[in-house]
């Protein structure tokens, strides 16, 4: 029951907001952008695997939905509204990605990473920041050998850990059928972590310190430049160590998974996005 009465509170509360923002208040539609940006970009971030595409993605989910807010009829929070238009239009982009475009397999990807394992860990003053970046270029990797159905249903519900009734509603399906999906998904990434992953199972042959040369030589790290151990994080939320340390200590494949950062998305970005609504010529749906 109190569940159930704050979360009334809490649609009451964005309601309002809402309202404000279609009726043109600037300060409303830049509040509705700051709430939606950092988790939407990490579900993007999650579906299409690199931060420049999630960047691109996520400044046209935002834009559809500060357009269509007065379609939200308080059904859901507005946050959950806006992943259901988010994983609408992710779900269809014509973009593939690498993995995605050359159909690679669960199975594929494990033998490419048996494929130049070093001896030994990675040595060097950079040595840990470059294992940190290789963990996260590898867990994006392997959602993207998954189905983007069992991908957005791996996100929603253990990666983002929402119950199963609020990611069937984003969804558009069942409860039921949200758990098959989901289930299907865990299973294949489970099955592969184990047989894989050093983290998940220390029998397994997989070691992120020993892949960082091979993810160097082949481009997929630049020790100049990580692009996720460095990546900003939303304020307050889980740094890099922070969610490594949680990964260690839960110790399953879900938290693998879940070890990257609480990304934030790129505030110059973002701004140029409320700088287009506040602008006068965006027009909001009646």
């Amino acid at each position: 029951m109190a569940d159930s009465a704050e979360r009334t509170d809490d649609i009451a509360r964005e309601r309002k907001l809402v309202d404000r923002a279609i009726a043109g208040d600037g300060a409303a539609i830049s509040d509705v952008v700051r709430q939606l940006q950092d988790p939407l970009y990490r579900l993007a971030l999650r579906m299409v695997s690199r931060p420049a595409e999630a960047e691109d993605a996520t400044q046209e989910i935002l834009l559809r939905v500060v357009g269509n807010l007065a379609t939200w009829r308080g059904e859901a929070k507005l946050l959950t509204w806006a992943y259901r238009i988010g994983v609408n239009y992710l779900l269809n982009l014509e973009r593939q990605t690498p993995q995605e475009a050359a159909q690679l397999s669960l199975d594929a990807y494990r033998d490419g990473l048996a494929d130049g394992l070093a001896a030994e860990d990675h040595r060097g003053p950079e040595a840990e920041l470059l294992t940190h970046e290789v963990r996260l270029n590898c867990t994006q990797a392997m959602l993207q050998c998954l189905t983007r159905d069992e991908r957005v249903a791996f996100v929603l519900g253990d990666v983002f850990e929402l119950g199963s009734a609020e990611a069937a509603w984003i969804l558009g399906i069942t409860a039921p059928a949200f758990r098959k999906r989901l289930e299907r998904a865990k299973k294949r990434i489970g099955t592969f972590l184990n047989a894989t992953c050093g983290v998940a199972n220390p029998e397994a042959f997989c070691r992120c310190s020993r892949r960082v040369d091979k993810a160097v030589a082949l481009g997929r790290v630049d020790p100049k430049r990580p692009v996720f151990a460095r990546h900003a994080v939303h304020p307050g939320g889980r740094g890099v160590i922070e969610a490594e340390q949680q990964m260690i200590r839960l110790h399953d494949a879900a938290a693998v998974i879940r070890v990257h950062p609480d990304y934030a998305a790129p505030q110059a970005k973002m701004d140029a996005i409320a700088g287009l609504l506040n602008s006068g010529s965006f027009p909001m749906l009646d």
